[in-house]
């Protein structure tokens, strides 16, 4: 069984539950006028949120895949993703450097989890 969980757009689910996997979609703050460290705060709150509509949490996480738009500006998206983590399930990850979609977003993350 597959479960899909629609964001506000028409394009893409938010979350897809299948075979005991939480997938969440990429995602970037709501309000890009922060700098990293307070965007990524925000973007891994959303996922705090989309996990628990899933039924899981952090410390189920998997994977994580974040995307900065500058590298340079990876010790403050590091400082607060270890601010955030759970340091007892810490998730296999990978953080490179991409041009983002929306000029704006500073830094994107993907996760996968378990149920």
């Amino acid at each position: 069984m597959i479960k899909r969980y629609k964001s506000q757009f028409n394009f893409l689910s938010k979350a897809v539950v299948a075979n005991g996997m939480v997938y969440l979609s990429g995602m970037t703050a709501k309000d890009g006028s922060t700098d990293v460290a307070g965007q990524t705060a925000h973007v891994l709150s959303q996922i705090d949120d989309a996990l628990a509509e899933c039924g899981v949490d952090k410390s189920r996480i998997v994977v994580a895949t974040i995307w900065l738009k500058d590298v340079s500006t990876f010790a403050e998206m590091n400082e607060a993703w270890l601010a955030w983590a759970d340091h007892d399930a810490l998730p296999a990850r990978a953080c490179v450097e991409a041009p983002l979609v929306r000029d704006e977003a500073l830094v994107e993350i993907m996760i996968q989890a378990a149920i």
